[in-house]
């Protein structure tokens, strides 16, 4: 096995840990508002692993390259790694107020500085960086399809569910806040 085969299948490894930590550490507490998730969650982890798992089998198992040569693996690895370690740095800058699960926290607050300055959903975005990663580290159009069209799915309707409690909380002032920035791509979306 080569030092990028590897590296990709630590990174795949720390993936999956980062997000079950998340999953069960980073939860709603007793105080919070609670009923707002909408099931988001068990579908988030409905749609990853099965992206993961799909993409992955489909890229054994047909041949429809997204390019020739070993670039497109070090562009994939690179953003799974981006994806994993700055997801990270998000949801630790996000502090007691990231729970896994949508709630909103007895003393919320809006964060717009940072990442949020630009996106409402970084950590989502970033998540999506790394499931894009995957399907390009795959190397195969097939498997880039499975390994991003499921979680953006999942996510877009966990956007609707929390954007929805986020403006029944803050009302106006969350309404601003998406006027002035994106979901999950700087200046585009």
């Amino acid at each position: 096995m080569n030092t990028l085969s590897t590296l990709f299948y630590i990174s795949m490894a720390a993936w999956f840990l980062t997000e079950w930590l998340y999953k069960n550490i980073l939860k709603s507490g007793k105080e919070d508002q609670k009923n707002k998730d909408k099931y988001t969650l068990n579908l988030l982890w409905l749609a990853i692993p099965f992206s993961i798992i799909s993409s992955t089998i489909i890229s054994y198992n047909t041949h429809v390259p997204i390019a020739d040569g070993s670039w497109i693996l070090y562009l994939g690895e690179l953003f799974i790694l981006i994806g994993i370690i700055v997801r990270y740095i998000i949801i630790r800058s996000l502090g007691k107020y990231f729970t896994v699960d949508v709630t909103i926290r007895q003393d919320h607050k809006i964060k717009k500085e940072g990442f949020y300055k630009y996106l409402r959903h970084p950590s989502y975005a970033f998540s999506l960086l790394t499931s894009l990663g995957l399907g390009l580290y795959l190397n195969n159009w097939l498997s880039l399809i499975f390994a991003f069209v499921p979680p953006f799915l999942a996510f877009a309707y966990r956007i609707k569910v929390e954007e929805q409690a986020l403006v029944e909380q803050f009302g106006e002032e969350y309404i601003e806040y998406r006027k002035t920035t994106k979901k999950l791509i700087p200046f585009i979306y």
